[in-house]
């Protein structure tokens, strides 16, 4: 199989994992990435089955109104039943990396405001310990060299990703050479630093269940 085809599996599980949640009033949180697309793709079969859904980043909300998926905003919902999205490492609490896409904040918003959060992604994201992807954290643009100076202090070698802003008006360093065996401590560490909006390590608020596709199929884990 490819890593598409992965993808789709993944997509296809979290559909049906979530079947109970599909009811005329609810709203379901939805993620950013190339994972999360392929499960829009197959939730617009279902978008007369629910109310709408709360988009973590603007092209999320591009591709569900494509879909003719009604949109809503987070504040006027409160919480969602369940918010599925990818994740670029997982490790084997559920605890995540996420960001390549630049959407870690409004990502981490929505995953707060659900009572489940479902992540799906294929086998080579899953790892033993995280640190292997860069880790973005997210600034404010004045504080991107002391936060970056900051980085350096916790072990963390960090690289501006030059020309992205984020849908919040923020720049993004991302974060090298530095494992996380305690990634609740480096997010609080890095939360804490004036400057930072949020950083991409979702340990404080990890997944309730990983759809993890390989090979042999499709795999449920839960924590």
């Amino acid at each position: 199989m490819t890593q598409d085809d992965l993808k789709r599996a993944v997509a296809a599980a979290a559909l049906e994992d979530i079947d109970s949640l599909l009811t005329p009033d609810a709203v379901i949180g939805v993620g950013t990435g190339s994972t999360a697309n392929q499960f829009i793709d197959l939730l617009a079969a279902r978008r007369q089955d629910f109310r709408g859904a709360v988009a973590s980043s603007e092209a999320t909300a591009e591709r569900l109104t494509a879909h003719g998926i009604d949109v809503l905003e987070l504040n006027h919902v409160g919480t969602v039943p369940v918010y599925v999205d990818g994740a670029d490492e997982i490790d084997s609490q559920l605890r995540m990396i996420k960001g390549g896409g630049a959407a870690l904040t409004r990502e981490k918003i929505v995953a707060a405001c659900a009572e489940r959060f479902v992540c799906i992604a294929d086998a080579s994201k899953f790892v033993e310990t995280l640190g292997g992807f860069p880790l973005p954290v997210e600034v404010i643009p004045m504080a991107r060299s002391y936060v970056a100076r900051e980085m350096v202090k916790l072990g963390i070698t960090p690289v501006y990703r030059d020309g992205v802003l984020t849908d919040n008006g923020n720049r993004i360093l991302d974060g090298f050479d530095r494992l996380f065996e305690q990634p609740e401590t480096m997010e609080a560490q890095l939360d804490a630093l004036v400057g930072v909006v949020t950083n991409g390590l979702f340990a404080k608020r990890p997944a309730d269940v990983l759809l993890l596709g390989d090979a042999q199929g499709v795999k449920r884990l839960t924590r």
